[in-house]
């Protein structure tokens, strides 16, 4: 088996611009969704302002809108997970933004974001859910997601969401974004089955994302450092890099499902939410082939389903 992992700018424009232009479905993107440290300038670390993943991301995104010209965006993020329900955003003309982190100076409360909704793909996200079995409901402004990092009960659109989609499609995007909830068992198999509810909205030119970090240790921060990082923390990202280019997709599956139990998956992921999206997608776009886009340590983007 072949292995790619881009790494440099070169490296992940020339993955980019491998993508076919005008596909029947559009891939399915796990992506590397950072964290509000992307607004700062950190000097040694990727997912910082001037850093790697920022840079990447501004390229991913420029690339999605060229070459796949989406009618709407259904977003899955690490930072929303619910239990037995599926959620999905129905916040009407503007989606509120949700400043679910805490511990951040007041200038990252006030950071903007300005898109909106798409009642009609709600519903029928909801109804998709529903035939395949699944409880599933629309939440709006007045129910409220929690309290938010300043003390306030909130709704809307999460950083898992909005922080890289700034640096994605700007402070401002036409394209509709709905954002649905992952499954709060975190077990490979519920979050699988939640993207193949979804798979046949990518013939129809819906853009699905799920969002998370292939390595995420907050307790420990030189994980996020290639440099600096720990054995155990490269060995886990070389096996989840691997495991996605897995050409068989039953094997592929089979292998990514494996992946929690490596030696590595628990360092690497003290708690899961910020994993399993990678099964959404890879259950969206399960029965096609894979591409590694980015390989940044810690910050896999692959798109599945090509």
């Amino acid at each position: 088996m072949t292995v790619t992992a881009p790494k440099t700018r070169e490296e992940w424009l020339k993955a980019l611009d491998e993508l076919p232009s005008s596909p029947e479905k559009i891939p399915a993107f796990y992506f590397a969704h950072s964290s509000p440290l992307m607004e700062m300038d950190i000097p040694d670390l990727p997912m910082g302002k001037n850093g790697a993943l920022s840079h990447f991301l501004g390229d991913f995104g420029k690339v999605l809108v060229e070459k796949y010209k989406p009618k709407a965006i259904v977003v899955f993020s690490a930072h929303w997970d619910t239990d037995g329900t599926r959620l999905v955003t129905d916040y009407g003309d503007e989606n509120p933004l949700y400043y679910d982190y805490y511990g951040f100076p007041g200038e990252f409360f006030e950071i903007k974001f300005k898109s909106h909704g798409d009642l009609n793909l709600a519903n029928r996200i909801v109804d998709l859910y529903k035939k395949a079995g699944s409880i599933a409901r629309t939440t709006t402004v007045s129910e409220h997601r929690g309290v938010d990092g300043l003390g306030k009960r909130s709704s809307g659109i999460d950083h898992g969401v909005f922080i890289p989609f700034r640096r994605m499609f700007g402070w401002e995007i036409d394209i509709p974004i709905v954002e649905v909830s992952i499954d709060s068992s975190y077990d490979p198999e519920e979050e699988w089955k939640i993207g193949q509810v979804l798979d046949e909205l990518r013939s129809e030119g819906i853009l699905l994302l799920s969002g998370g970090l292939s390595i995420h240790n907050l307790s420990d921060r030189t994980c996020f450092n290639e440099t600096k990082a720990a054995d155990i923390y490269k060995q886990f990202d070389r096996a989840v890099t691997q495991a996605v280019q897995v050409r068989d997709p039953q094997e592929r599956k089979k292998v990514m499902f494996d992946l929690v139990n490596h030696k590595g998956f628990r360092a690497s992921h003290p708690t899961a939410e910020h994993f399993v999206p990678i099964y959404v997608a890879g259950g969206a776009g399960g029965n096609g082939d894979t591409k590694v886009l980015a390989a940044i340590h810690g910050a896999l983007t692959v798109a599945f389903g090509l």
